[in-house]
Formats: structure tokens, C-alpha cells, sequence
């Protein structure tokens, strides 16, 4: 475990990359370096399915011969082959075309988020623990009443250490863990059965939910879905579980992602500055949070990391710049890189959040007096550029502003743009994914049903 914990093996690899780039001729250089290690093991009906152990490094390599330039990656740990792989990559960038954004960061920019950040848990796990806790959350599962069938169980461990190696003399690389459990239930028979998940995913084991409560939540969450009703086509209130809120988060993290804007295709294009939401919502980005899934102290550029408020109080403050977008919008980069061992980096959030709203799920619910709460969405139905929203959808109607019976088979539309300004968050934010938002409500959208 000690040597899969020591970067520097992996540094060195990566710098030699970069020494064997200059060497065939470029002007400058950077590798990453990413180093995956990875457990798992999946049951169904009480028997092993899958046991999985791979472990493995990945190197890329870009190249820059004035504004042109290269990537190519490899998995040789032997270095012998990095003279050829250069030149390769030198060549490959003198025939590309021009590209006057791109480019290594100046040395004064680049750095650590100076933060401790927790992310690597270093007790052990095995394969043994990791089927029982398998085992642990299908039994649990298989105990609800009305669960007739396990859709499996799972549960992992993961490492990974990144490295990022440059000619402007930046050096970095952190390490992160993270477990995993889930479960799949299935409830009734026949024509009539309803499947249902839940997960649990944290960097430390100590955060985990236990199997049994993953267990458990998945066989509740399908037989509540059991007997679902179909509604009549009309407009109603949506509120949103969390377990799907996010999404929402996600589609204006796509809108104000600055490749999406630097195209100018993008539905937020014009409207930096503006009221996109109500008063008192705002949405945050902030890869230095302590245990976050995706925290990390530098970006794919090398630079050091910091909070990022992109909509504060409604209104729209800023978008997810690297540095290739920042140059061509004329802007200071927000640090937002991310990139792997075979593409070149681009704009992506961290640990992102719509903060918290003042009311309970409950109070929102009480003011519906016809809706739909909303647990399960279906396809990708949500176009950024012209704001156009469609997903299909299963959940629970609102009758009167209380949960009522099951309902399926449904689609809810509306546009990103009104939707937004309609929006309400309820106040119960839980930082459980990578994307984290709390209940939300929005009135006015169209439900088809039949």
C-alpha cells in the first residue's frame, strides 16, 4: 500500500516526458500522469457475480511548437520509449492547425490551493470486505416487504493519483480514495414490477452509509412505486427529489461553461451580470472542499484552485473559464480546468452546489395544490443552447399539498430560462455527489400524460 501511496515514482515519469518533448524540439510541454487503482465486487440473489482488481498508469503528453501543438498518451512505465513518443508528438504538432489560445500557463500563475483538502483514506480494504458489504446491502434489500427480486448489490474502493509535470517549472500531484456501496431492488410481479436504486459514495469509509441502510432505502424507494397511476395532460408545480434536483445545477453549469460560451452556443451567452434566478438563490463551485468527491488543489493547467460564486443572489456572476477559454473571452481564468492523459484540458466544475433556501421540503409541498414530486427522470431532454426542457419522469403526484399516489409514464417541459426564474430551493442540501442541489419547486410546467 506504501508504494501505491508514493507519487514520486509517477513525477519522474512525467518529467522525463517533458525533458524527452524539449529535447525533439518543442517549445514547451506538459504531461499528466494518472495512476488508477481499483476493487469491486458485485452479488445477486446471495452469489458472487464480479470480483474486480486492476490497477494500472496512463501518461499524456502535449507538445507545443509555437501555437500548434500535440497531444499523444501511453501506459509504458519504461522511459526508454519516451524519445520516441516525443518525437512523434513534435511532429504531429507541426502539421496541426494554429490555435493562438492554447498554451502553458506563465510560471507566475501556477501553484497549490495552500488547504488541507483530506481526500486519501489509507486503512485498508480487501476483496473480502468489499463482498460483504455486498452481500450486507442485498440481504437488507431482499428483507423490505414487497421486494421480490434483487437487482444486484455492489460495493468498491478506488485510488487514484494524479500528477501534472511542466516546462514553466510547475511539479504537482495529490492522491484521492473513494468507496462505494449500492443496491437494486425490484418490487411486484410481472407487468406490474417497479425497480429502484440506492448509493453511497465518499472518499473516506467512515463518511459511508452503511450497506443495510443502502440496502433498505433501495427495496423502500421500489415498492413505494409500485401501482403507479398516469396523469392528465395539463400544467402543474414540479418539485424535484434531490437525487435528481441536481440535474438542474448541472444544465446551468453546461450553459455557463466557457467553451460553451467562447462557441457562443450557449443559451447564457448574454447573460453575464443579469437576473437568471430568483432573489436568494446561488450557486457555488468550490474544488476546496474538505472530503469533496471531486476536490483538488490544482486544475488541469497547474493552477491553484479557489471558491467560485457563479450565481450569487440570482444573478449570474460568473462563468467556468480555463485558461484556452479565458484568453478568447478576454477574461481572468477561474481556475476550472480538468484534463486526462489523452485530451487537452477544458472548462468543468468541481464540487458544485445550489446553496440552501429558507423553507422545508414539507412547506413547499403544503403550497401545491397540483404537481408532481418528482423522483426519477428519464433520457436527456435538456438543450442549453435554446433552453428547450423535456424529460420523462416518474414520482408521486401532489394533491391538495401532500404526497399522494405513485405515478409513470409522464413527460414535464418547460424552457431552462423560465424554469429558473421560477425556482425555489428547499433548505435541505446534502453534499452526497459530485453535483449537490436540495428539493426544488418550480410552478408552471406542462406534464403530459395521457
Amino acid at each position: 500500500m506504501n508504494d501505491l501511496l508514493d507519487l514520486s515514482p509517477l513525477k519522474a515519469r512525467a518529467a522525463a516526458l517533458v525533458e524527452a518533448a524539449i529535447k525533439a524540439g518543442a517549445d514547451g510541454a506538459d504531461a499528466v500522469a494518472v495512476r488508477g487503482i481499483s476493487l469491486g465486487a458485485e452479488v445477486r440473489n446471495g452469489k458472487l457475480e464480479e470480483m474486480e482488481h486492476s490497477e494500472g498508469d496512463d501518461l499524456g503528453l502535449r507538445v507545443f511548437t509555437g501555437s500548434k501543438s500535440a497531444i499523444v498518451s501511453t501506459s509504458e512505465t519504461d522511459t526508454k520509449g519516451f524519445a520516441t513518443l516525443a518525437e512523434r508528438a513534435v511532429a504531429m504538432a507541426k502539421v496541426a492547425p494554429d490555435d493562438k489560445y492554447a498554451g502553458i500557463a506563465d510560471a507566475g500563475l501556477t501553484g497549490l490551493a495552500e488547504a488541507d483538502l483530506d481526500m486519501l483514506d489509507t486503512n485498508p480494504v480487501d476483496l473480502a470486505a468489499l463482498r460483504e458489504a455486498a452481500l450486507e446491502a442485498e440481504d437488507a434489500c431482499l428483507g423490505i416487504k414487497g421486494v421480490t427480486k434483487s437487482g444486484g448489490a455492489s460495493s468498491s474502493y478506488s485510488l487514484t493519483g494524479v500528477v501534472l509535470v511542466s516546462t514553466n517549472g510547475f511539479d504537482g500531484g495529490y492522491l484521492r480514495s473513494r468507496h462505494g456501496v449500492s443496491a437494486s431492488a425490484i418490487a411486484g410481479e410481472g407487468t406490474g414490477m417497479q425497480r429502484d436504486y440506492d448509493y453511497s459514495s465518499t472518499l473516506h469509509r467512515a463518511d459511508l452509509k452503511s450497506a443495510a441502510t443502502v440496502g433498505r432505502g433501495a427495496g423502500e424507494r421500489a415498492v413505494a412505486r409500485l401501482n403507479p397511476a398516469k396523469m392528465e395532460t395539463g400544467d402543474g408545480t414540479i418539485v424535484f427529489d434531490p437525487r435528481v434536483s441536481a440535474g438542474l445545477v448541472g444544465n446551468l453549469a453546461s450553459a455557463a461553461n466557457g467553451s460553451a460560451i467562447a462557441r457562443g452556443t450557449s443559451m447564457l451567452k448574454n447573460s453575464m451580470g443579469k437576473q437568471v434566478f430568483a432573489k436568494g438563490v446561488s450557486i457555488v463551485d468550490d474544488p476546496l472542499r474538505v472530503r469533496g468527491l471531486s476536490s483538488r488543489p490544482f486544475d488541469g493547467d497547474g493552477l491553484p484552485t479557489r471558491r467560485l460564486t457563479i450565481v450569487e443572489d440570482g444573478v449570474l456572476k460568473s462563468w467556468l473559464l480555463d485558461l484556452a477559454t479565458s484568453r478568447e473571452l478576454g477574461l481572468a481564468t477561474t481556475a476550472h480546468a480538468v484534463r486526462g492523459v489523452g485530451s487537452a484540458p477544458s472548462p468543468s466544475s468541481s464540487n458544485l452546489a445550489m446553496l440552501p433556501g429558507g423553507e422545508t421540503p414539507e412547506a413547499l409541498i403544503s403550497n401545491v395544490q397540483n404537481g408532481i414530486y418528482v423522483t426519477e427522470l428519464i433520457g436527456r431532454g435538456a438543450n442549453t443552447i435554446t433552453g428547450d426542457y423535456s424529460r420523462g419522469a416518474a414520482g408521486f403526484r401532489i394533491r391538495n399539498g401532500e404526497i399522494a399516489e405513485p405515478v409513470a409514464e409522464i413527460t414535464i417541459a418547460g424552457n431552462l430560462t423560465d424554469m429558473f426564474a421560477r425556482l425555489v430551493p428547499a433548505n435541505d442540501l446534502e453534499y452526497r455527489y459530485a453535483t449537490n442541489a436540495p428539493t426544488i419547486m418550480i410552478e408552471g410546467m406542462t406534464i403530459a400524460g395521457r
